[in-house]
This record gives structure tokens, C-alpha cells and sequence, in this order.
């Protein structure tokens, strides 16, 4: 179930250097959606505790992607040189894959709206703009315009919802004009389970991750085919391309969008080298799914962007909930 909100906070066209574009041990391209949602605590954590401002979820929008690669055949990524050791020789390579990237992000927002009145929400949408500049994202540095850069026209905004959700939609079309161009990621589990129920026909045997990775990828295959020649009456065999990409069905990715469990939840403290020695742990691996890339003027509400954080500790799923429906 998705998280309450009356308010929604955009930081816009943020211009990130050398984020980690390596999103999982699978996939690679822009960030996972578990790297968006963990920035967005660690900005809630930086507000003062008199703002009473809880960041409830949050869309990302990408306006620009670009990956730091060497393309050919096979792309590589661009990789730095490590130091030379006390042998001479240098160290070995562990890649990293970086790209700079411009993006709108969008946070659902949970304001106390008495302590804050309109009048004020400019001048907070900024101090929250400013602690991001301070902070990484997906590993990557949030820049300034650099000199001979033209800097971002755009300003932070802080607006109000109210408490009638018919109007949400409508606020929601007024504000989507500044995110264009650009692409918001939405969840679509719905084409992972169709595809797997279309792959079951012909293999029984299909598991869900044999239909994620014929998602994941472009097949074509030929097909021959007999063709009578309307002049002469002669048959002929032909040749056609098939596609598994079928017209219209838009921009369809992989994506990580969480952990599943691979052992119990030990006590703070009982696993040796932890990041947190004061917290639960727990070992866990990547969960998948499809996402896929929508321009902001095909959503109609902001259920349809915002992704939050949900936890099923007893079915040890840890993952990334994004309400976007085709029916809307």
C-alpha cells in the first residue's frame, strides 16, 4: 500500500558526474530504483527535526544519460588506472562503470501543513536543493553549472496536494510540462508475468527468469514462408524477420528493484565486519523485474512515478513497490 502524502517536492535537472551505472550483478545502465529510494532517507535524515518534513517516496525522470564508454562491437567501460605498487607494477583493475546523467527527481511528501504555510514553501524547497548539492547520488557527485555551462532555469518547488484527490491529476498535468523532455521509470511486473504465461504455451517448463531474460533482450529469427507471384502463378519461398519486440510496446528495461533473503536475521553485532554493528542483519541477494521508460505526458497521476520502500520480514522481501497501472 502506498505511503500517505499531501505534498510534493521536485528537485529539478540535477546534473550528476560519474555515477555508478553498474545497477545490480545483472544490469547495468541508469540507477536502480533501490539507489534513488536510499538517497532519498539520506536527505530525509539531513532536514532539521523542527521541519516535520518525512519524505514518503519518489519518481525519477531522466532528461539526459550519458554512459562513460568505449563503444564497438562489445562496448567496455572506461576505467581508471590504479597506482603503481611497491613492485612497479600496477594493481589490479576492478571495473566500475560511471555516466553523468540529468535528472528530475520527485518526492512524495508528508508536510504538517500548519507549521508550514505556503509562503514558506519556496524558501524550503531551496534549503532541501542545497542540502542535495552536499550529498552523492548512486555514488555519482550532484554538480553545479560548471563555467560556459547554462545553468538549470528551473527552481525548486514545494506544492500542497489538499485533501481532494480528484484534483491530484490535474495539479499533476500542470506540473509535468517542466519534466519534458524526459523519461520516468515506472514498474511493470504485469509484462513479466504475462510473458511468462505466454512462454508456458510452447515450454511448460519456462521459469520467471527465463521470461525476464527474454524480456531483457531483442530476438529475431526467420521464418520462411510460400508466396504465389500474382503475374506468373509461381510459388516462390521467401523469407520473412520476426521480432519479439512487438510495434508499440514501448521501452522495456530490467531492473533491480529490491533483495530477497538467503538466511535468517542475525542480532546487531553477531556478524563480524558489518557496516552497522547496531542494527539487525542479514544476508540477502538481487531481486528483478521489468521497468519500463515513459515520457511524463503519457501518466495522468503521481501514484504513477512515486516509488516507495516495502518490507515482508517473515517472506524475507526487501524490495521497490511503484503503483503505475496501464488502465489510467
Amino acid at each position: 500500500m502506498s505511503p500517505y502524502i499531501n505534498a510534493i517536492l521536485v528537485l529539478p535537472r540535477l546534473r550528476i558526474q560519474n555515477l555508478n551505472t553498474i545497477s545490480s550483478p545483472l544490469t547495468w545502465g541508469a540507477p536502480s530504483m533501490t539507489a534513488v529510494i536510499g538517497m532519498m532517507y539520506a536527505l530525509q535524515r539531513r532536514f532539521p527535526a523542527e521541519w516535520d518534513i518525512d519524505l514518503m517516496s519518489v519518481g525519477m525522470i531522466s532528461h539526459e544519460f550519458q554512459a562513460q564508454i568505449s563503444p564497438g562491437f562489445v562496448n567496455t567501460f572506461n576505467l581508471s588506472r590504479n597506482p603503481v605498487g611497491p613492485d612497479g607494477k600496477p594493481g589490479g583493475i576492478v571495473e566500475e562503470g560511471r555516466a553523468h546523467m540529468e535528472v528530475s527527481l520527485v518526492f512524495g511528501v508528508d508536510l504538517d501543513v500548519e507549521k508550514h504555510p505556503d509562503d514558506e514553501h519556496d524558501q524550503i524547497a531551496q534549503q532541501i536543493q542545497d542540502i542535495a548539492y552536499q550529498m552523492r547520488f548512486a555514488g555519482g557527485s550532484i554538480m553545479p553549472a560548471l563555467p560556459g555551462q547554462e545553468p538549470v532555469w528551473q527552481s525548486p518547488v514545494l506544492r500542497k496536494l489538499g485533501d481532494d484527490e480528484e484534483k491530484h491529476p490535474g495539479i499533476f498535468r500542470s506540473m509535468r510540462r517542466a519534466w519534458l523532455p524526459g523519461f520516468a521509470l515506472v514498474s511493470r511486473d504485469d509484462l513479466l508475468a504475462d510473458h511468462l504465461q505466454e512462454m508456458k504455451v510452447k515450454a511448460p517448463e519456462a521459469s520467471a527468469l527465463d521470461a525476464w531474460l527474454d524480456l531483457s533482450r531483442h530476438n529475431r529469427w526467420a521464418e520462411r514462408k510460400q508466396e504465389e507471384d500474382e503475374v506468373t502463378g509461381e510459388v516462390k519461398e521467401i523469407v520473412e524477420w520476426q521480432s519479439s519486440r512487438k510495434q508499440g510496446s514501448g521501452w522495456i528495461v530490467p531492473i533491480p528493484i529490491g533483495y530477497s533473503a538467503l538466511s535468517e536475521t542475525y542480532q546487531p553485532g553477531e556478524v563480524e565486519n558489518a557496516r552497522d554493528q547496531n542494527v539487525p542483519f542479514r544476508f540477502v541477494e538481487s531481486m528483478y523485474s521489468i521497468g519500463q521508460w515513459i515520457s511524463p505526458h503519457r501518466l495522468s497521476d503521481f501514484s504513477d512515478i512515486l516509488w516507495y520502500s516495502s518490507a515482508d520480514e517473515s517472506a524475507g522481501l526487501y524490495r521497490c513497490n511503484n503503483d503505475y497501472s496501464t488502465n489510467n
